[in-house]
């Protein structure tokens, strides 16, 4: 039933609240300030933050988090954590039912642009144990072809997020202060093992010796992060108010599902994340492979094709027959080469994620998917062509995901309506590669941010490719996806 007269969301009014609202109930002034988080959005709010969120609850008073943010944009969040005591409403939707919660967990919050040295005094405090990081799959400064440190990638420097760790990590080093774990829960294959490279670089400009103290005193576990979470609308902030009296200036929606598994390896203290279903692991990759490879790269080539349709959301995407049956074939090539899982039944796994793809209550938008292709495909989805090219088969889903993203970035769906490319940091070098493809498809295979030779070069990419690319161009979106199923090419069972 809709609550009157709302009221904003802070320390003084959170007792006031609907009783239907679970609110923290622990003394946030009495806990440590023990972890800095660089790139508070949605994901780190649906994430990391209530999974400490959790301990705190559970009467752990050695952990919250201070967030940290780098960028210009990130005034905006800023402002709205700070005028709410850093308190924000979690909102769960399941298919059949909607909680709400507030989270404490984040207790302060540190702007570091255009100054970063707030921000590395913050993370140089010896009560600072962990830095942990979402800052997207482009925030890493290295070469995707070499894996290497990547000096002059636009995400280098000292202003960047690893030029302001490293920083810090200085004054630790030159303070004698304690080791500290960096925690990456960016959606990348060996996040912590990208972290590591990136400090390192970031180090070696500041010389040998803040190398080796890093090397030595700095642990970078590796882990991989489940949370569909959407982009924040205006009829949630609507919804709230009305529903449970809550004015919250940005609150986040997400799915019931969350999972999180962690390398056990820390340079210092732990949270105890084991308590708040946390899976701690020697081996993190086997999981890491299997969402990134199946629910990351579904994500994003289900996204570009349903952009050509005009769907806005993803449940309404899921709800066309073509769609479903592309996501579903998909699923089943690229499961059909990731490696065993431990405790994970992959066609269970396949299943779930049409579930919660197809969640109406989510309300998931098609743009956020549509971000930044040219860093994620490259990760999510090249491993397993490679895969199926490995074993002399030809990637026909995996061609058709490309070809679908390069349809979309020339701007135009199928009614000839003008598209809003989402963003990407080569957008414009992707768009001139795409309008290349016009004259000959296999120019967007030149693309080399992306495509890597071993894998453009390969004639049963290739032909795969230009094959559902003409294809696509020639019958439209649903006609080219049931002319692939049935193709002969294409692994489609999901059971």
């Amino acid at each position: 039933m809709p609550t009157p007269n709302p009221r904003p969301l802070n320390e003084k009014t959170l007792t006031s609240h609907d009783v239907q609202v679970d609110l923290p109930a622990y003394d946030r002034g009495e806990l440590r300030r023990s972890i800095v988080h660089i790139g508070v959005g949605g994901f780190h709010r649906s994430h990391l933050a209530t999974y400490i969120d959790e301990v705190c609850r559970a009467g752990y008073r050695n952990w919250s988090i201070v967030g940290g943010g780098v960028l210009s944009s990130d005034a905006a969040i800023a402002e709205a954590l700070t005028a709410q005591d850093y308190l924000y409403s979690l909102i769960v939707r399941g298919s059949t039912e909607t909680r709400v919660s507030v989270v404490g967990a984040i207790v302060d919050y540190v702007y570091a642009y255009p100054d970063p040295a707030p921000l590395v005094e913050r993370i140089a405090k010896a009560e600072t144990e962990i830095v942990s990081l979402t800052i997207t799959e482009g925030g890493y400064p290295i070469d995707d072809s070499s894996g290497l440190y990547d000096p002059d990638s636009p995400v280098a420097g000292p202003q960047s997020a690893f030029g302001i760790l490293v920083s810090a990590l200085d004054v630790r080093r030159n303070s004698g202060t304690g080791p500290v774990t960096v925690m990456s829960c960016d959606n990348i294959m060996s996040n912590g093992d990208a972290a590591r490279t990136s400090t390192l670089g970031e180090a070696s400009k500041l010389g040998a010796e803040l190398v080796e103290w890093i090397e030595t005193n700095v642990a970078f576990p590796n882990s991989m992060v489940d949370r569909i979470t959407p982009v924040t609308s205006d009829t949630d902030r609507a919804w709230l108010a009305a529903q449970h009296g809550i004015e919250d200036r940005w609150p986040v929606v997400a799915e019931p599902f969350r999972q999180w598994v962690l390398e056990d390896r820390f340079a210092g203290d732990t949270p105890p994340l084991e308590e708040v279903g946390v899976l701690l692991t020697d081996d993190v990759e086997p999981y890491e492979r299997l969402k990134l490879r199946l629910l990351n790269a579904s994500h994003s080539g289900l996204a570009y094709l349903a952009a050509l349709l005009d769907f806005e959301l993803v449940d309404q995407a899921m709800s066309d027959d073509s769609i479903r049956r592309f996501v579903e074939a998909f699923l089943a090539e690229a499961g059909s080469v990731v490696p065993a899982v431990p405790g994970i039944d992959v066609v269970e796994y396949r299943q779930s994620l049409i579930e919660r793809f197809a969640n109406p209550a989510i309300g998931d938008q098609i743009s956020r998917l549509c971000l930044d292709g040219s860093a994620k495909f490259p990760k999510f989805l090249l491993p397993t062509i490679q895969a199926v090219i490995g074993q002399g088969r030809s990637p026909e889903l995996s061609a058709f995901a490309l070809a679908g993203w390069c349809q979309y970035l020339l701007g135009r769906n199928e009614n000839g309506s003008a598209i809003e490319r989402s963003s990407d940091p080569l957008l414009d070098v992707a768009v001139g590669h795409a309008t290349n493809s016009l004259e000959e498809p296999r120019a967007f295979l030149r693309f080399a941010e992306v495509f890597a030779p071993e894998v453009a070069n390969d004639p049963l990419f290739a032909d795969a490719f230009e094959r559902r690319l003409s294809l696509l161009r020639s019958v439209g979106v649903r006609s080219a996806i049931g002319e692939t199923l049935l193709s002969g090419h294409t692994v489609t069972e999901i059971s």
